[in-house]
């Protein structure tokens, strides 16, 4: 006679087992129809499942989060029945749930087209409509491999085979398809409503470049057609607003196989990438760093010490010089260490903060780069504090302020914190983590914020509160860490003599808060879609005459201008003004200076911004006091 008890603390008894479905049909009838999933002791089933003992039972909606990945995974579900029926050679592999979508991987003997595209969509809004019952079955293990072996499914019976010896293997009927699966998954294929398969990808057989080549379908799925077409449209500006397109467009960087994620910063770019690193560098002075500058090639002998040999080794570039290994940099914490080991540390001495724009590079696999956003070269705001444990709350809260300071001058309000824990591979004694997740979440608390914890996401040197900031599109960019570390400065041998004249290790809190300059200027580009504030822009305006009797006074207007310090060109190509208008406009420059022979005549400017708003005639005086202030007080 089970129990169950519900969220609200309610309970119901039953006299007899009973499926989740059906206690949500004892509750009313709304809720059963609306019921998803349900969660029984903290656990994920289906609705089908049976419940034979007292539990904990929440009904799962498409109103909960974990409502709509199970929409997501049974949708990835219904695009594999889809593509088997129309296409029956074709072999299943895996589809997981991801970021605002799904996608499965198939292996078939030719690529799939933009017309195969769309007949399998049609073929799964179809299979929705019928509703298909979804059931779980558990089967054999031996009787699950030689099932799918027969119908020509090597990669699953692959995959079962590799299943421990212990794991229940599952497998999810719905009409005729079948596929291996731990679930849950909608009670039927009615519950998916508003599905779009979006591209077609290569990948391969578990993500190694040495296995087969396969083809990843992606997808999207949300709870109804008006959610859909809200992601659609995000999709779209977000294509409109890709960096890599206008930063090509507005002749910022470019990228080329001769040295595959790493950038060629055009002169306009670079000049974006400078602004950004001097706002940084007023910040570091603000705040008290010492900005140092640490070697590109280390022994291998350090990287072991520090633990990321173990950790990153794969992702190194590694060289061999005089009998030793070396590895370029990945991240800068060892060489740090070693400044900090430099002469003898007295408590009062800390905290010590170093800072680096520090250039790293990482063996990123090729086909994970993504123009700024993911490359193998790049420059990280990288600092680290080094402190005693009573000095531990008083920094953290100080590099709070700091990142939030940083993203609000870079026009980004909507940020959210994390705080993740020990993962299983970690250095360091439990006892230490213990001591660093404390810290970190009294930090936390005593700011009053909110976060979301995410245990095991930690680093494996330490804990850490991960900073992700949205753009005007609501995607979520992790960008700033503050990580406590108990653990590399003593497998460095870093130390300092306390009050009590004894050798004591110091704490060392890791931080970034732009990440990679690279990445974030990647962002901004997109935030802004390329029209990046005054502050930021390369070019914040551009002088354009109308006939060459203007060509001297424009020369003059422009002189004046960089003597304030602006950053100002001029145009005066033999082109009609509408013309030089035009293109300056695309090119998003915040304010265009038209002068004719009446400005000429008056010392004025007549100003029009990149959005066509005419500002008429200025004195160029109270033009270039205007254009100063803006870029001073960093208006987004």
């Amino acid at each position: 006679m089970p129990v169950v008890t519900l969220p609200d603390g309610s309970r119901k008894s039953f006299d007899h087992p009973v499926s989740v479905r059906e206690v949500a049909q004892s509750i009313g009838p709304g809720l059963a129809k609306a019921a998803l999933a349900g969660r029984v002791d903290g656990r994920l089933v289906d609705t089908s499942r049976v419940i034979d003992r007292d539990v904990d039972l929440a009904i799962v909606t498409d109103r909960d989060p974990e409502g709509l990945e199970i929409i997501r995974h049974s949708s990835a579900h219904l695009l594999a029945q889809a593509v088997k029926e129309l296409f029956p050679g074709a072999q299943v592999t895996i589809g997981p749930v991801i970021e605002d979508g799904f996608y499965y991987d198939f292996a078939y003997d030719r690529p799939f087209t933009p017309e195969d595209l769309a007949a399998i969509e049609k073929r799964m809004q179809d299979l929705a409509k019928a509703a298909l019952p979804v059931r779980r079955e558990v089967w054999d293990r031996d009787q699950a491999i030689r099932w799918f072996r027969e119908h020509g499914e090597a990669y699953k019976a692959e995959i079962i085979a590799d299943l421990p010896e212990d794991e229940e293997i599952s497998i999810y009927r719905q009409g005729d398809f079948l596929d291996l699966c731990r679930g849950p998954h909608v009670p039927d294929t009615g519950r998916i409503r508003a599905v779009r398969l979006t591209k077609v990808a290569g990948a391969y057989w578990r993500g190694d470049a040495r296995n087969a080549q396969l083809q990843r379908i992606y997808g999207t799925a949300w709870r109804n057609k008006k959610e859909l077409k809200e992601y659609l449209h995000r999709l779209e500006e977000a294509e409109k607003r890709d960096h890599r397109k206008l930063g090509k467009r507005l002749d910022l960087f470019h990228f080329q196989e001769e040295a595959p994620g790493m950038v060629f910063w055009h002169p306009r770019g670079y000049e974006v990438y400078r602004q950004v690193e001097g706002y940084m560098r007023t910040k570091l002075r603000e705040y008290a760093y010492h900005e140092v500058l640490t070697p590109m090639l280390l022994d291998r002998s350090l990287w072991e010490r520090s633990g990321h040999w173990e950790k990153f080794a794969e992702e190194m570039f590694t060289t061999h010089l005089d009998e030793h290994d070396y590895a370029i940099k990945p991240m800068n914490c060892p060489g740090h260490v070693q400044i900090f080991n430099q002469g003898l540390k007295s408590y009062r001495d800390l905290p010590l903060r170093i800072a680096e724009f520090g250039l790293v590079h990482r063996n990123e696999p090729s086909g994970t780069l993504h123009g700024l956003m993911r490359a193998r070269r790049f420059v990280q705001d990288d600092a680290h504090v080094f402190c005693t444990e009573s000095q531990i709350q008083q920094e953290v809260a100080g590099l709070i302020d700091l990142t939030f300071e940083v993203y609000r001058d870079f026009g980004f309000d909507d940020v959210e914190l994390a705080f993740s824990t020990r993962p299983e591979r970690r250095v360091g004694e439990d006892a230490l983590w213990d001591r660093a997740e404390a810290a970190l979440e009294a930090c936390l608390e005593e700011k009053g914020l909110d976060y979301r914890l995410q245990p095991g996401e930690g680093a494996f040197y330490g804990p850490k509160i991960e900073f992700t900031l949205h753009d005007c599109l609501g995607r979520g960019w992790q960008c700033g860490t503050i990580q406590l570390d108990f653990s590399m400065p003593l497998r460095l041998g870093a130390h300092y003599v306390g009050e009590d004249n004894d050798k004591h290790v110091p704490v060392m809190i890791h931080r970034a808060v732009l990440g990679s300059l690279e990445r974030f200027i990647g962002i901004l580009i997109e935030h802004y879609a390329g029209a990046l504030p005054v502050w930021l822009a390369p070019v914040q305006a551009v002088v354009l005459d109308i006939t060459d009797r203007q060509r001297n006074y424009a020369e003059q207007v422009a002189g004046v201008l960089r003597k304030r310090g602006l950053r100002v060109e001029t145009d005066l190509r033999n082109e009609k003004i509408g013309f030089k208008i035009r293109q300056h406009t695309l090119a998003r420059v915040p304010y265009l200076l038209i002068v004719g022979d009446r400005e000429m005549e008056q010392g004025a400017v007549a100003v029009r911004t990149r959005t066509g708003e005419d500002l008429g005639s200025l004195a160029l005086d109270a033009f270039a006091d205007r254009l100063a202030e803006e870029a001073r007080t960093r208006r987004a």
